[in-house]
């Protein structure tokens, strides 16, 4: 407990300058693959705070890694820094209050996310310092969670091999450590080619991409009802042809997001949808191009590490929200229903007697509720290596992700409490790591188990090159 005081100690002597880096990051929000503000923000302090930094990793312009101390076991923080589209929102407001701009906002909390791995990282390279001990301490920060798959090009660049552990964060409603589900998930574009034509007068000389495109998503509908039950299959149309209807259009792109319990059952529903969009050339006279634009595999648990995160939170205890918190918390509430509410208890297991705005609780570590399951890239580096997810309240419980709720509450004071808070139980879980023998051989041998049989096999086709945007003019 020793150790872990003195980590502590750490994270709140830098606590609120990191505070500053996540208000400044929310400030300026940027989305997948653009993010050069944002990682300026985070190399700049990286270097402040003494770090030996590596810029560009894995060829993606707005990805960096810091790294401190020598010797013995390496120990990984992994942050974000990504927004997202049309959820700007004014900071502290209970109302949909959209500010001036691009538009882009941090609903995801991911401002936070990368100045709390930060912290930990920091407050660790402190205590390395202080304490003597052999370790380094990595930060990555990687871009483009959202959509763009960066850890899983970061992955097969090999940007984490040698790593002993990764240590990570998400925003969330409550105190429990993540449980290891999320699906695999592959973003694949879907090009048919046509021939255009006067759709009046000369219909039978042309041939329809929109036809196909429609006959795709007509097909993959039908599919819907012959995949696993824990599959899932979205669309959305980028370029429907044209919006003159008496043209036959030429040209026609879907992109389907295609989603499955784990890597290997994705590849197997990846081929079938494929087959789904061949049979609709075919029927139309058309062509089609297919391309995979991003893909993550699904996540890894490891007990021996969640089981020590798991006292660290215990011993934390919860965030310590004050009247003013629940106040403000109460008040974005009161913008949800009762279904959004009720949800957020559904996911967790756990309904308190006098439910709260805000988390006062640790949800057990076995504790189940109803199963909703996103993706993330985090599940490519658990392939890689030994990985652990907190969770921490940053927000009023109900408040749905990816919201202009969320974004409104990522600059208040219960967000900043909650990224110290969170940090705590990172550096603490990292201090377990480097002293703790048998704790490190355990993380690894449960790894070892659960990759030896279905070894690691990035989902990205090594062909398909991260969807890197130009840095901006005013920069």
């Amino acid at each position: 407990m020793e150790n872990k005081a003195l980590v502590w100690k750490w994270v709140e002597e830098f606590q609120g300058v990191f505070c500053d880096l996540s208000d400044r990051v929310w400030g300026m929000p940027e989305i997948c693959y653009t993010e050069y503000r944002s990682v300026a923000e985070h190399t700049a302090m990286l270097k402040q705070q003494g770090f030996r930094v590596t810029e560009n990793v894995a060829d993606i312009p707005t990805a960096v890694m810091g790294e401190a101390g020598e010797g013995g076991p390496i120990i990984a923080f992994l942050g974000e820094y990504d927004a997202l589209p049309g959820l700007s929102q004014e900071a502290g407001v209970a109302r949909y209050s959209p500010l001036p701009g691009n538009g882009h906002g941090h609903g995801c909390g991911h401002n936070l996310l990368g100045s709390a791995a930060m912290l930990a990282a920091t407050a660790l390279k402190s205590w390395l310092e202080e304490s003597g001990t052999p370790g380094r301490v990595r930060y990555y920060g990687c871009p483009a969670e959202e959509g763009g798959a960066a850890k899983s090009f970061m992955a097969r660049a090999g940007a984490f091999d040698g790593v002993d552990v990764a240590i990570t964060w998400h925003p969330s409603a409550h105190h429990e450590v993540a449980k290891p589900l999320s699906l695999a998930n592959t973003r694949m574009d879907f090009a048919f080619r046509g021939r255009s034509s006067h759709a009046a007068a000369s219909p039978h000389l042309g041939r329809s991409a929109l036809d196909a495109a429609e006959l795709m998503n007509v097909g993959v509908q039908f599919l819907r009802e012959h995949v696993p039950q824990d599959s899932r299959i979205h669309y959305a149309f980028l370029d429907a042809g044209g919006v003159a209807p008496n043209v036959v259009q030429a040209k026609s792109t879907v992109r389907y997001a295609i989603r499955s319990r784990d890597v290997h059952a994705m590849f197997e529903l990846n081929e079938r949808v494929k087959r789904v969009a061949q049979g609709a050339a075919i029927m139309t006279d058309t062509e089609v191009d297919i391309s995979i634009m991003s893909a993550v595999s699904n996540l890894l648990g490891n007990r021996p590490l969640e089981e020590a995160m798991q006292r660290n939170l215990e011993a934390l205890g919860p965030v310590p929200f004050d009247h003013a918190d629940h106040a403000f918390a109460a008040e974005i509430q009161a913008t949800l229903t009762p279904e959004e509410i009720d949800n957020c208890y559904r996911k967790t297991g756990v309904k308190p007697t006098a439910p709260k705005p805000l988390s006062d609780y640790i949800i057990p570590l076995d504790t189940h509720g109803e199963v909703m399951i996103g993706s993330t890239d985090v599940g490519d580096v658990s392939w890689v290596i030994p990985t652990v997810q907190a969770h921490v309240p940053t927000m009023a419980i109900g408040t749905p992700g990816h919201s202009w709720q969320l974004t409104a509450q990522g600059k208040m004071p219960a967000a900043h409490k909650a990224l110290g808070h969170v940090a705590k139980v990172m550096a603490a879980t990292a201090v377990d790591v480097l002293t703790d023998k048998i704790l490190m051989a355990q993380m690894k041998k449960a790894h070892f188990e659960q990759v030896s049989e279905k070894p690691y096999h990035c989902p990205i086709p090594a062909e398909v090159k991260p969807p890197i945007q130009p840095r901006p003019d005013t920069l």
